[in-house]
């Protein structure tokens, strides 16, 4: 299994690292929440752009993203504009989907952009090879809101993230019952264990799917994401108590 590394993170080795997540909808509202960021534990702060009212016009992203650096310092960044068919705020069309992830890549001012999977495979290929020619590291991602798929599924998707040149495969699942968690678990560590050769993500939402936030570093997922003020997804628990039950779990393997 190869790690990734970015900045000072090394994603894959030890402890799942922690994503939090900024759903600011002003440049305000984003800025004044990073500023918080330096009294808890973060790895990757995640900037949900799909949240804020100006991300049409990349001037504007591009304000925003010059003050996240400056704030956040050395902490990585991941720009994200989650569709709102997988989930997010806000439709947007492929072109500009393409459009403004190379733009951030090329800013300089982010490490990691994340790129929906199913968006079609010229698109997504054309922004990994972008990214990755811009030196920014791709996550490629799939979520259901609504079900979790067979485990075959699940692995079939996380490979072909994998396959098309992301660097980390995320995949996000909702179950139905303490069943379909195990599904979850079941897929990641089959895929860690027999197909991968960099770091996964993976989760199962909601309550019944906390537990999957919480035991990566059994089952194989490399990153979780923490709640600092509002969560982005169902069963995000507070950054603070997810890094106590990480360290306890961590400490005890």
């Amino acid at each position: 299994m190869n790690t990734v590394k970015v900045r000072d993170i090394e994603i894959g080795a030890g402890a799942p690292k922690i994503i939090v997540p900024i759903v600011g909808k002003t440049k305000d509202e984003i800025i004044t929440e990073a500023k918080t960021f330096d009294s808890i534990p973060v790895d990757v702060v995640e900037w949900r752009a799909d949240w804020f009212e100006g991300v049409f016009d990349f001037a504007q992203v591009k304000d925003v993203l010059t003050d996240l650096r400056e704030v956040l310092g050395n902490t990585p960044i991941l720009m994200t504009f989650r569709t709102s068919k997988e989930g997010g705020e806000k439709a947007i069309d492929d072109k500009a989907y393409a459009e403004l992830n190379l733009n951030a890549a090329k800013s300089g001012l982010v490490d990691l952009i994340d790129v929906e999977i199913f968006t079609g495979d010229a698109v997504v290929r054309e922004i990994i090879d972008g990214a990755h020619a811009a030196g920014v590291k791709v996550v490629a991602s799939n979520h259901d809101f609504h079900k979790t798929p067979a485990k075959s599924d699940i692995i079939y998707r996380l490979r072909k993230m994998q396959d098309m040149g992301a660097d980390i495969p995320k995949i996000a699942v909702m179950p139905q019952n303490k069943r379909d968690v195990l599904t979850l678990l079941a897929a990641t560590e089959e895929m860690v264990t027999d197909y991968a050769d960099r770091p996964v993500i993976t989760m199962s939402m909601a309550g019944t799917g906390v537990i999957s936030r919480l035991c990566g570093e059994v089952f194989g997922s490399s990153m979780t994401f923490g709640a600092a003020g509002k969560a982005s997804a169902p069963g995000q628990m507070g950054v603070n108590d997810l890094n106590t039950v990480l360290g306890l779990l961590h400490n005890a393997l």
